[in-house]
């Protein structure tokens, strides 16, 4: 899980305004937004680091807007379909072009986003752009490639799931959410998942829908100048037409009592054991999820009384991680500990669980909390050291609301928490009725009885 990465940037990250200066900030960058007529937003964000452009996509659809029954997994289908050619470039067309610009290229599927970047000279800006914009516009792949890319779809579920903490992860959603879309993966139920190859009418639909203006926002981070990039994205996505499809996203019904879940792994694996509570969406306004937020490294983190006895004291465990994630819609707060023997399942099950319910009633140090602050700020300051890394920072959060001022907001969010802040929201959320526990172990010879 990337919750500490997340944390790092909240509480690290103060962003310009509008042309204008924010106090302490860490990205000594000011940036512009541009909204096209059609409904597509442009983020420029100039940089000091000479030469190279970094060009992310961010399109709002992820996981969380497959609403439609036997229909999950193709938000991350689309992320392979994208790079199957458009109308006037070929597969192959694209990626020789890309590879004598020196390019790298890439693409990731999230619950809320889809995200397509590359990195480039400042000189190929215009020719990258015209690239994406004949993708988003006019994609092209007939029905024998799509046939062909939703094979390697499965089979990169097949690989995944090779991996006990992704099958972990799997029926946790699967158990803790009953309407959500939250309640499958990214990459989808199997069943659907093996049903795409006959759904190639449906990715058409699903294409029409969601790749849209009004979903999506180019953010160029680097040596380029907001006159250049407003001109391009204008030239090359400027004719893009608006939809109207809004996704009806069911709401997920109060929990109202613990449920627990196992997994039968086929093969040797150590045992694991997932807790979870539900957590708050992401706020810029409320202070739930940015006291939870907080909590996480102290509770949980390396430097944690719990970590520091199971993990180094005891070694009844070897991995333990977790938080929650910020997403559009409540999620999960989720410890996952891999544990070293399966009679150990139900000690270590209780020990976090001891740990859940002791910061209900306790509040955290003020100390700590301000040593926590200031250590996650400095973490993420000597990570952001390229337009890169600025502008993959920014995107998650530009995939919420569409602008980086939501991460200013948030430092402030975080900057005015007080330990009964942290206090008042895991009395909140850390309740009995709101628990989903999920175990796996070996299918000879484990412990069925630790999620109860």
């Amino acid at each position: 899980m990337k919750i500490l990465i997340i944390l790092a940037l909240l509480l690290s990250l103060p962003v310009a305004g509008m042309a204008q200066q924010s106090q302490r900030k860490l990205l000594p960058y000011d940036y512009t937004v541009d909204d096209l007529p059609n409904g597509l937003r442009l983020v420029t964000v100039p940089t000091d680091y000479p030469n190279l452009v970094a060009l992310y996509i961010v399109v709002s659809t992820g996981s969380r807007n497959e609403i439609e029954e036997g229909k999950s997994g193709y938000a991350h289908l689309f992320e392979h379909l994208m790079f199957r050619g458009s109308k006037n470039f070929s597969a192959e067309q694209r990626d020789e072009i890309l590879k004598r610009a020196g390019a790298s290229s890439n693409a990731y599927t999230s619950d809320d986003r889809t995200v397509y970047h590359e990195v480039f000279s400042k000189e190929d800006l215009d020719k990258v752009l015209e690239l994406e914009g004949d993708r988003f516009q006019r994609l092209s792949y007939p029905e024998g490639k799509y046939k062909t890319e939703t094979q390697a779809v499965l089979g990169e579920y097949n690989k995944n799931s090779a991996n006990p903490v992704s099958k972990l992860f799997e029926k946790l959603r699967e158990t803790a959410f009953t309407r959500h879309t939250y309640r499958h993966t990214t990459m989808g139920f199997i069943k659907d998942i093996k049903d795409m190859q006959n759904q190639y009418q449906y990715s058409l639909d699903f294409y029409k829908r969601y790749y849209r203006p009004e979903y999506a926002t180019i953010v160029v981070v680097g040596d380029v100048t907001r006159a250049r990039a407003l001109d391009l994205v204008k030239k090359n996505f400027g004719n893009w037409e608006r939809g109207n499809y809004v996704p009806d996203i069911p709401s997920e019904p109060a929990q109202d009592a613990p449920r627990t879940a196992h997994v039968d792994w086929p093969t040797p694996t150590l045992p694991y054991l997932a807790v979870a509570f539900r957590a708050p969406a992401f706020s810029e306004v409320q202070k739930d999820k940015a006291a939870l937020d907080l909590l996480t490294p102290i509770a949980f983190g390396e430097n944690s009384e719990l970590y520091q006895r199971l993990v180094l004291k005891e070694q009844k465990v070897d991995r333990l991680f977790g938080g929650a994630d910020d997403q559009k819609d409540p999620e999960l707060f989720t410890i996952l500990a891999r544990v070293k023997d399966p009679k150990d399942l139900n000690y270590v099950r209780d020990e976090i669980l001891k740990t859940f319910a002791r910061y209900t009633k306790e509040a955290v140090p003020q100390d700590k909390l301000d040593q926590t602050r200031s250590r996650l700020r400095y973490g993420f300051a000597v990570g952001l050291d390229s337009s890169e890394a600025i502008a993959s920072a920014l995107a998650s959060y530009i995939s919420l609301t569409r602008t980086p001022e939501s991460l200013n907001k948030v430092f402030a969010i975080y900057q005015s928490i007080t330990p009964e802040d942290i206090r008042a929201a895991a009395a909140k959320y850390f309740n009995e009725n709101s628990r989903t526990i999920v175990t796996l172990t070996t299918s000879a010879g484990g412990n069925k009885e630790a999620g109860k």
